[in-house]
């Protein structure tokens, strides 16, 4: 199929990767976070001191057990850190050794028997359920699955895959299409980058961010209608799964774009999901005297960190740009300085074809919603995304389920929430939203 997303934009942020040859760095601790995992309610099954392997379960889903967040590495849990009410806030690992959990998914495995492997493997964790952006139960048998084999957020380096993965990718299609009648579908930029997998429906998408999302690929293939479900996960868990079917492990491992104007010179490291962040920025920040952002992710949805955090599930990438706490500007956000980067047309940045070095600022404060079909520009799926945020707002159901709440996550609304006059917090809003949604109707 081939698929054209006019609406979207390619934010023109300074420090981007020019050479994605990945870069070894070596892995002492790593952080497992149920927070990265909407749905997932964490019960812990370790203690500290306990050595654990990777593949091994370190939590398992209150509301459905058979649901294991596992750990990616072989070691001792460092640390299982609460916070107000004991909430899980993540568990700590500390890496020693290689040994890893082993899992059967033979190939002549039914429906079932895929779905329970998967559960307890951590792998399930990994995807995404529409409607409400969770992680899905594997009792439920989706209408289609749907993969992204690129990203196309702000910085971001998309993998390419050779013809060897791309035929352990055929081994986990053939395991998936056990899970639904419906097609699975894997999204690519080119053939270069991800070559015809067996078995899926492979879709060329051309276009600016939001292109890459799946929600934005589901809608423009196939809506999600209410009553109906499908999975989303990315090529690095469908290799995954493959990886699994065909030796029984899960590889671990992961290329993390280290990206942004305040590094000196941007790389791809190789790494660990979950890793410390410290090691990958040691000795890559450009000298300043300007507190600095670091984002687990991309600018858009990422999350902020420190210098002694972790990376965050699903990103790949750590994005650092100025924080802007400690900036002081003529004229504030008024100012018409052709070094900010805006869509507005009033500021010279709009128009001018050049690198930009934003900082962290809203630059502005929030106020009332403007209802100037500002947000059709930026979210191109089949819905009305100002009267959504209005039906958000006013807990108004039956409205949220006309308007298309069932086809969207927070992410489809992160460039909406950039380029918003109004400065909502549109990701938090949909976000809430969707939780209240599946509690009322569930």
């Amino acid at each position: 199929m081939e698929l054209k997303i006019k609406k979207g934009l390619d934010l023109p942020i300074a420090g981007v990767v020019t050479d994605d040859a990945p870069k070894a760095v070596p892995v002492q601790r790593v952080a497992v976070v149920p927070d990265d995992f909407p749905g997932f309610v964490p019960k812990v099954d370790v203690r500290e001191g306990d050595a654990v392997r990777a593949g091994q379960a370190l939590m398992h889903n209150k509301g459905c057990e058979s649901v294991k967040l596992v750990s990616p590495v072989s070691g001792t849990i460092a640390a299982v850190v609460r916070g107000e009410r004991r909430k899980v806030l993540r568990i700590e690992i500390e890496v020693s050794g290689n040994d890893a959990a082993e899992y059967r998914l033979p190939a002549d495995a039914d429906g079932a028997a895929v779905a329970e492997v998967l559960a307890e493997s951590g792998l399930l964790a990994m995807m995404r359920q529409r409607p409400y952006d969770i992680v899905p139960n594997p009792a439920d048998r989706p209408r289609d699955i749907f993969v992204t084999a690129f990203d196309s957020a702000p910085l971001a380096v998309s993998h390419k895959f050779t013809a060897e993965q791309a035929a352990t990718m055929a081994l986990a299609v053939k395991q998936l299409r056990k899970l639904t009648s419906g097609n699975v579908y894997i999204s690519r930029r080119n053939s270069a980058d991800c070559p015809d997998v067996d078995g899926a429906v492979m879709v060329n998408v051309d276009g600016p961010h939001p292109a890459g999302l799946a929600g934005v690929q589901i809608a423009n293939i196939r809506p999600v209608n209410k009553g109906e479900k499908v999975w989303t996960l990315s090529a690095y868990t469908l290799l995954n799964i493959g990886n699994l079917s065909r030796t029984g492990k899960i590889d671990f491992s992961t290329d993390v774009a280290v990206t942004g104007p305040e590094v000196e010179n941007p790389f791809v490291a190789r790494t660990v999901m979950g890793a410390a962040v410290a090691p990958l920025l040691s000795g890559h920040l450009k000298p300043a005297d300007h507190h600095r952002r670091i984002i687990a992710g991309n600018v858009l949805t990422g999350v902020k960190v420190d210098m002694d955090g972790f990376l965050h599930f699903p990103y790949t990438q750590v994005t650092v740009i100025a924080d802007g706490d400690d900036v002081d500007e003529f004229m504030g956000w008024a100012s018409l300085s052709p070094k900010k980067m805006s869509v507005n047309p009033s500021y010279p940045g709009s128009w001018l074809h050049r690198l930009f070095r934003p900082d962290a600022r809203t630059l502005g404060g929030r106020r009332a919603m403007i209802m100037s079909g500002e947000y059709d520009k930026y979210v191109p799926m089949d819905i009305l995304p100002e009267y959504l945020i209005k039906a958000v707002q006013s807990g108004n159901i039956d409205a949220m389920e006309r308007l298309g709440m069932y086809e969207v996550a927070p992410e489809d609304f992160a460039l909406a929430e950039y380029a918003d006059s109004s400065k909502q917090p549109l990701q938090q809003m949909i976000r809430q939203g969707l939780d209240y949604l599946r509690k009322e109707v569930e």
